[in-house]
C-alpha cells in the first residue's frame, strides 16, 4: 500500500469526519446568534456513506479518526455510527470532539459503542462568562457530562479557545480544574474561522503568554520528553507530576510542515486543510455510483494537492469561505 503523501512529503494518516453542521450552542467566535444557514439534511452524508469513506481512507493508511461537527452529539443515533467506525480494522485511535452539553445522556451509550477518548470544548468555569460566550446557559450540563465521562474511564481533554481580553480570567481556573480531575487542558489560539469576521491578529492570546501564566500561577511546566512531531499540540507537563497541558499555536507558531490531517465535511466535501479554499466533492461521486477505486483516487489527488501551509500570519492569507461549524472542528 502506498501511503497518502503530499508534494512536500507529509504522510497523512489522520482523518477528521464531521457528522453535522448543526450545533446546540452559539459561541460568538464560531456562529452567529441567529440566522444560521444549515445544510439541508438530505445533503448530509448518511452513516453508510461515512462508513464507506472511512473504510476506503483506512485502506490508504488512515489509522486515526476523529468525529466532529458542528456538535456531533446532536446527530441522531450517533452511537450507532461510532460502533460501526470502531469496528473497522486498522483504526487505532477513535476520538470525538464535543461541547459536552449532551454528554450526560450520551457518554454511556458512546462508551458502550467503543468510544474511549473525548475532547470537550470549555472556555470558562464562570457561569456568566459561559453564557456570554456560548449564548446558552448550559455550563452545569457540560460539567456533569465531563464527570459522567470521567466516571466511565474516558481519556478526556478540555479545549479552550484563547481570545485576548476574554480568556485571561479563565486560564488558571481551567488549568487547575483539569489538573485536579486528571484531564489535560488544551489552549487553542483564536483562529480566523468565525462566521462574523470578528477575528484579527490582535485578539489572539498566544500559547507563550498562556504558558508563562500557568508556569507562574499554577506550577512550572516543562516540555514533554519525546513529543509526537506530527501532533497539533505542543505538550508540556507540570514539573511536579501533576498532569499535562497542550497548546495549539496555529497563529503564532504554525505547524503546517508536520501536518498529517485531512477532513471530510458533513456534506461530503474533502479538504486537505482546515483553512483550504479548494474542496473535492466526495458525496456527488458516491451518489453517482463511483467505485471505491475512484473515491480512493480522489482522496489521493486531494492530499497530493495540499498547499505548503495556510499562512495565517502573512498578508497572503485568505480566510476560507466556510465558518468553523460548517467545516468541522
Amino acid at each position: 500500500m502506498t501511503p497518502l503523501v503530499d508534494s512536500f512529503g507529509r504522510v497523512h494518516d489522520n482523518l477528521r469526519v464531521s457528522v453535522t453542521d448543526r450545533c446546540n450552542i452559539r459561541c460568538f467566535y464560531c456562529m452567529p446568534e441567529t440566522g444560521v444557514q444549515f445544510v439541508n439534511r438530505a445533503e448530509i452524508l448518511d452513516f453508510e456513506e461515512i462508513e464507506r469513506f472511512v473504510r476506503i481512507a483506512v485502506s490508504l493508511g488512515t489509522t486515526k479518526l476523529r468525529v466532529t461537527g458542528g456538535e456531533p452529539l446532536v446527530r441522531r443515533d450517533l452511537p450507532v455510527l461510532i460502533r460501526r467506525l470502531a469496528a473497522i480494522p486498522g483504526i487505532r485511535d477513535l476520538a470525538l470532539t464535543t461541547n459536552g452539553v449532551l454528554l450526560p445522556e450520551l457518554a454511556g451509550p458512546l462508551y458502550d459503542a467503543g468510544l474511549r477518548r473525548v475532547n470537550v470544548h470549555l472556555d470558562t468555569l464562570d457561569q456568566e462568562r459561559f453564557l456570554r460566550i456560548t449564548r446558552r446557559d448550559d455550563l452545569g450540563r457540560v460539567l456533569a457530562g465531563i464527570e459522567a465521562a470521567r466516571r466511565l474511564g474516558y481519556r478526556i481533554k478540555l479545549n479552550a479557545v484563547a481570545v485576548k481580553d476574554l480568556l485571561e480570567p479563565d486560564i488558571v481556573p481551567l488549568a487547575r480544574y483539569a489538573r485536579e480531575n486528571g484531564i489535560e487542558a488544551r489552549f487553542i489560539e483564536f483562529m480566523p474561522l468565525d462566521a462574523q469576521n470578528l477575528w484579527d491578529r490582535s485578539k489572539v492570546l498566544t500559547a507563550d503568554q498562556i504558558l508563562a501564566t500557568l508556569s507562574r500561577e499554577v506550577a512550572p511546566l516543562v516540555p514533554v520528553p519525546d513529543p509526537d512531531p506530527r501532533a497539533p499540540a505542543s505538550e508540556y507537563e507540570y514539573a511536579d507530576g501533576g498532569g499535562r497541558v497542550g497548546f495549539i499555536a496555529s497563529v503564532s507558531k504554525p505547524f503546517c510542515m508536520n501536518c498529517n490531517r485531512f477532513r471530510l465535511t458533513a456534506d461530503g466535501k474533502l479538504r486537505y486543510c482546515l483553512f483550504a479554499i479548494h474542496e473535492d466533492d466526495v458525496k456527488t461521486l458516491m451518489r453517482a455510483g463511483g467505485s471505491d477505486e475512484e473515491i480512493a483516487a480522489l482522496i489521493r489527488r486531494n492530499v497530493a494537492g495540499k498547499w505548503e501551509g495556510h499562512e495565517i500570519s502573512s498578508a497572503k492569507f485568505v480566510a476560507p469561505p466556510r465558518p468553523m461549524y460548517s467545516i468541522g472542528g
